[in-house]
């Protein structure tokens, strides 16, 4: 047997040590290194007995010459200025068709520069989104590589090997891996995306969407507790019901066993000590950036983007607290049962909007940047390993199979029927929200995404009247052809002319 190592990886914080140890229990010899050396030794002599097994390396030179050729390098290092180092004290030391993987959540235009500048080189680059956080890359993540098909292929047989596995039919999540003893079977939840940046792109959108699901379900739970009256136990078995419906999903899973926690210290819930400022990472704005970039509406992920920022802003909340008034918040009236229900519908409702903005902004990057995106094997890959990971997404993969150039989910029929037989209860309870003074960011965006999205006719006209009024900006006419445009002369002589 080869004394070499079939892959290498860079940077041994969480992500990159359980990654490692995923490859190394799938029978892969992994050389690994950190630019602290202690660390590196610590981490090889704690596991020995991994089936591929572990080398580690004080120099960068011996790491490199310990690789079976084409090298292929995992990089999990700090995002930006980090990974560029770690290329340029890598480039001098590989040689022509080596291979280069970017596993951090890299922002998707420095993937396509890298890329770029590699290939210039004569080396090859693969950015590859790694989804599921600790657990997922130590025992299955979702990965989603952007690069050259050729050199997918290369690192096909680890992806495939180390990625999430799920029933080929029901497509619920393989489960039961332990160290050393990985998943055996399933369909792996990894797949080629496409070309340059387009692998950290979908991992990315993967995150804005996941950022809109929790704060679709923080504003179920605040409209559950706070506007139906629910205690904490009647919370946790609700979420429990609920996962056993059509939301059946990894996040309202773990959100009924966080409502059954208790505070050791105090006794009291949880989720009552945890202090309400949320934090982020950045993909989320990254998302929300790219949206504008791409003129694509995805507001439900804007509002959680910025309900985030709101809830950091805690003392100054806890200030105007004390002065803003606003209703009472009485419970809403009505039967308990019904509200439940209709929270739930007006939940699912939501989350559809969601990712219909989530997949228009995939098509319209893949569009603009030619990378072929296929969209219901993004959704396949989706069911296992990552964070979002949920039964609906069989449903987005079947609407792509009826129509591969479907604009928005929500113009599919099973959708739509979900959408339109949701309405009732969905305006039922973001009206109770705005008059009970619940804020519902996320769902109120939801539900204006979705009227403005159905009518045919908005208030733009007017918009780009005023446009052109002071600033001679031009508009186009409803019988003109799209694509011509003209001025008015508002305060002269009210002349029309083409433009």
């Amino acid at each position: 047997m080869s004394s070499e190592s079939k892959i290498g990886l860079i940077g041994l914080a969480v992500m990159g040590q359980n990654l490692a140890l995923n490859i190394a229990d799938h029978g892969f010899r992994v050389s690994v290194y950190n630019r602290t050396a202690s660390k590196t030794e610590s981490f090889v002599r704690a596991h020995r007995d991994t089936p591929g097994g572990l080398v580690g390396f004080e120099k960068l030179e011996d790491f490199v010459r310990s690789l079976e050729r084409p090298r292929k390098v995992i990089l999990m290092v700090q995002a930006g200025k980090p990974t560029d180092a770690v290329i340029e004290s890598l480039e001098p030391l590989l040689e022509e068709g080596d291979i280069i993987i970017d596993g951090g959540n890299a922002y998707w235009r420095d993937t396509v520069r890298r890329e770029a500048e590699l290939r210039a080189k004569g080396l090859r680059f693969i950015g590859s989104g790694v989804s599921g956080g600790e657990e997922g890359a130590r025992f299955g993540p979702s990965l989603m590589p952007g690069g050259e098909k050729g050199t997918w292929e290369e690192i096909r047989p680890i992806w495939e090997a180390i990625a999430a596995k799920v029933d080929g039919e029901t497509g619920k999540p393989l489960e039961g891996a332990a160290p050393g003893k990985p998943v055996v079977g399933g369909v792996p939840c990894t797949t080629y995306i496409g070309p340059d940046g387009s692998g950290h792109f979908v991992k990315m959108v993967h995150n804005g969407i996941e950022y809109g699901d929790m704060q679709l379900i923080c504003e179920a739970y605040m409209l559950l507790r706070y506007g139906v009256g629910l205690s904490i136990e009647e919370l946790q078995e609700t979420f429990s019901e609920w996962n056993r419906t059509e939301l059946d999903s990894f996040l309202i899973e773990i959100t009924s066993k966080i409502l059954g926690v208790k505070d050791r210290r105090s006794g009291q819930p949880m989720v009552d000590v945890i202090l309400d400022a949320a934090g982020q990472k950045g993909t989320g704005k990254w998302t929300i950036e790219s949206a504008l970039e791409f003129g694509v509406p995805c507001s439900t992920m804007s509002e959680a983007v910025f309900a985030r920022c709101m809830s950091a802003m805690k003392e100054e909340r806890e200030r105007a607290a004390k002065v803003l008034k606003g209703p009472e918040g009485e419970l809403f009236g009505g039967e308990k049962e019904r509200w439940i229900e209709d929270i739930r519908k007006s939940l699912y409702a939501s989350k559809v909007c969601s990712y219909a903005q989530g997949f228009a902004l995939m098509r319209a990057a893949s569009r603009e940047m030619g990378w072929g995106l296929k969209y219901g094997d993004i959704a396949m890959i989706f069911r296992g390993g990552c964070i979002i990971r949920a039964r609906f997404l069989q449903r987005i993969k079947e609407a792509f199979d009826r129509d591969g150039d479907l604009p928005n989910l929500l113009l599919d029929p099973y959708f739509r029927e979900v959408v339109e037989s949701s309405q009732i209860a969905w305006r039922r309870v973001v009206s109770a929200a705005v008059v009970n003074g619940i804020p519902v960011p996320a769902f109120g965006a939801s539900l204006a995404y979705y009227d403005s999205y159905r009518r045919d006719r908005l208030g733009a006209s007017l918009l780009q009247a005023q446009r052109d009024f002071f600033g001679a900006h031009t508009y186009e006419r409803v019988d003109e052809p799209r694509g011509r445009f003209f001025h008015l002369d508002w305060i002269g002589d009210g002349e029309e002319r083409a433009v």
